[in-house]
């Protein structure tokens, strides 16, 4: 029995049954009745109360993630097949297992199940692909004159943030604006202690040049002050201020100085002038619509803070073609928040079903009421119907550009001999440097584009492969399809490729004719993608099995889009190449010297710049180190001169 998360027991896993009469005659097909089989085995001894249940597959893996009031009753309906839809009929034909977890409320559920869903990605749950984290803008609080930046990530440093931010061109421009207007330093803390005369900033009127001293300490504060005062929602006093200053500037004839308060006011006009959307009176909140078409769902959400729109940005979450906008949009909302600030109001532009238990799981993981609200009429209804339109537009440019990716898809699998529009293309590459770091890289592309978070990179493992690119394409090769015929024999996972791009000529071809061979693959389309005479891009030649080269025309639009495909592969396995060397580069110096952990090297390198500026540093300069003793540091001296 694994052990349950702290503040949850595991209920224990049901015994087997066998009177499955009803269910096994309506589910016909042997594997659906085996999962029914396995769920009604389980209902047996669940428990009444709520919790969460995982459906999993025979490897182990979670199919589906679901929460119950009752999770005796819940999943009890799974075994009734005619009442399912075909999205869960395939789930319980794939059902192995069953695992579950009671809680002591249905809150507690909600939020284990978000957190579950996103660490598990189950495919048959509405999945929420968001990776990254937004930027925030952040006044430091840790120094004496504290810096104005832009932040992604953790909020561990002292310091006030102010986000989040849709992206980082909106926080680069207002955090561009904030410098004109209240003249705070972005320089790091190192920079700032090392400046003798003002930097460039200082001369464009971005910084007041605390650094050498070109503005009192109480008045660099006074601007810190009024900066944040601005981001916390109190725009209008700092503006009506900073007017009052000018006018009085004027008054006494110093014209020079009323000109610099005149710029600032015009660059917080300036910050406002770009908030696109703005409601009287709507404080800090988001806007989260959803709008389908053509069994795909687009989800914007905007962000409001302090009264000003930070920007949006849209999502398309995966899901079946089947469910609703407002089944979509709650699964959104649970899993959206499950690592983000809640704002105080969420508006909404469908109703949701659990509207209040969301609610109340929101409220639990802020410490605070959180409302969900589907506005009627007035202010907030436009704004919801505004974040619609641009929701609208969004899904209608993605199915436009699907559309055209499935037909050149088509004309791809045609002139390839392929059946069908293929789902998901993998290109394949390789990339060294006479033999060093070596790396495979395979990226994929489908009807929606490339997808790249299912591209994969290949360490080359064999020494002898190093540098010869048909061993490196035979070992990446192996490596990947003797993983997916390991995990998924059957194919039906959805990681199986329908056609294959091999980056290379004949003889990368027949190195991937040989690994599918040995693997007892016969059924896989594969072609190599080889440029023409002297390399030239436009005339690439196509190679596959027992055919003469395919030469296309110049401007076909089939040519372009496999060389799209081959450049993005190139450009891939470059970059994971160069990260290597990168790395090993920063790790080889450094990391042979005894005595020089992860700790000494970080202050090294954020000391010296380099492992190069420490290996020309003097024995002084090395000592000087935080945390580098005299020792060590001739150790350090002697391992880069030769000494014993």
């Amino acid at each position: 029995m694994r052990e349950a998360p702290a503040g949850f027991a595991h209920a224990p896993q049901a015994a087997f049954g066998d009177d499955l009469a009803a269910s096994l005659s309506e589910a016909g097909d042997g594997r659906l009745g085996h999962g029914v089989e396995t769920i009604a085995r389980a209902v047996r001894t669940l428990p009444n109360g709520p919790g969460v249940y995982r459906m999993l597959d025979r490897r182990g893996e979670a199919l589906y993630v679901g929460k119950a009031r009752s999770l005796k009753k819940r999943v009890a309906n799974y075994t009734q097949l005619s009442k399912l839809p075909r999205r869960l009929q395939r789930m319980v034909a794939e059902t192995a297992a069953l695992e579950v977890t009671a809680t002591h409320t249905e809150v507690e559920a909600l939020l284990l199940e978000s957190n579950l869903i996103k660490r598990l990605m189950p495919r048959f749950n509405v999945l929420l692909r968001d990776d990254k984290s937004f930027p925030y803008i952040l006044i430091t609080g840790d120094h004496d004159y504290p810096q104005i930046a832009k932040h992604r990530g953790s909020q561990e440093r002292e310091g006030s943030y102010y986000g989040p931010f849709a992206s980082a061109g909106a926080v680069n421009r207002t955090v561009t604006a904030l410098e004109k207007a209240f003249l705070l330093r972005s320089c790091s803390d190192a920079v700032f202690h090392q400046r003798t005369r003002p930097c460039l900033l200082y001369q464009i009127k971005r910084c007041a040049a605390p650094c050498v001293g070109r503005i009192s300490h109480a008045d660099y504060l006074g601007l810190v002050q009024d900066a944040r005062d601005f981001l916390s929602g109190k725009s209008n006093r700092v503006q009506e201020e900073l007017a009052a200053q000018m006018q009085a500037a004027a008054e006494r004839l110093d014209f020079e100085a009323a000109a610099r308060l005149r710029d600032r006011i015009r660059a917080l006009a300036h910050i406002q002038s770009h908030q696109d959307i703005n409601v009287e009176g709507l404080q800090d909140a988001d806007v989260v619509v959803a709008h389908q078409q053509a069994g795909q769902t687009c989800v914007q959400v905007f962000f409001f803070r302090a009264g000003r729109n930070y920007g949006n940005r849209a999502y398309f979450p995966s899901h079946d073609r089947q469910m609703g906008a407002a089944e979509v949009l709650a699964a959104f909302v649970a899993q959206f928040y499950d690592n983000k600030p809640v704002p105080p109001l969420v508006l909404l532009s469908h109703d949701l079903a659990e509207r209040a238990l969301i609610a109340e799981a929101l409220a639990q993981r802020a410490g605070r009421k959180v409302d969900l609200a589907v506005p009627q009429r007035g202010s907030k209804k436009k704004l919801v119907e505004q974040a619609l339109y641009n929701a609208r537009e969004e899904l209608a440019r993605r199915l436009a550009e699907s559309s055209a990716q499935r037909k050149l898809l088509a004309g791809l699998a045609e002139l390839l001999g392929a059946e069908g529009v293929p789902e998901r293309v993998e290109v394949y590459d390789n990339s060294h440097t006479g033999g060093s770091q070596p790396y495979g890289a395979m990226i994929v592309a489908g009807p929606e584009g490339f997808r790249k978070n299912a591209y994969r990179k290949f360490a080359i493992r064999d020494p002898e492969a190093a540098g010869d690119d048909y061993a490196m394409m035979r070992e990446v090769l192996t490596r990947r399809f003797s993983r997916a015929l390991k995990e998924d024999p059957e194919r039906t996972q959805g990681q199986w490729p329908d056609l294959v791009l091999l980056d290379g000529g004949r003889g990368q071809l027949n190195a991937g004719l040989e690994v599918l061979a040995e693997l007892g693959i016969d059924d896989l389309p594969i072609a190599g993608v080889a440029k023409g005479p002297d390399r030239d891009a436009g005339r690439e030649r196509i190679f596959l099995p027992e055919r003469e080269p395919l030469l296309l025309q110049p401007r076909d639009p089939v040519l372009y889009f496999i060389q799209r495909l081959r450049d993005e592969a190139h450009r891939f396995a470059i970059g994971t190449h160069r990260a290597g060397r990168s790395k090993a580069r920063l790790t080889s110096a450094l990391d042979e010297i005894p005595g020089i952990g992860a700790k000494r090297k970080k202050a090294l390198l954020l000391h010296f710049g380099s492992a190069r500026g420490v290996e020309r540093a003097g024995l002084a300069d090395l000592a000087a180190v935080e945390g580098i003793s005299e020792t060590v540091a001739k150790k350090i001296y002697d391992h880069f001169h030769g000494q014993p």
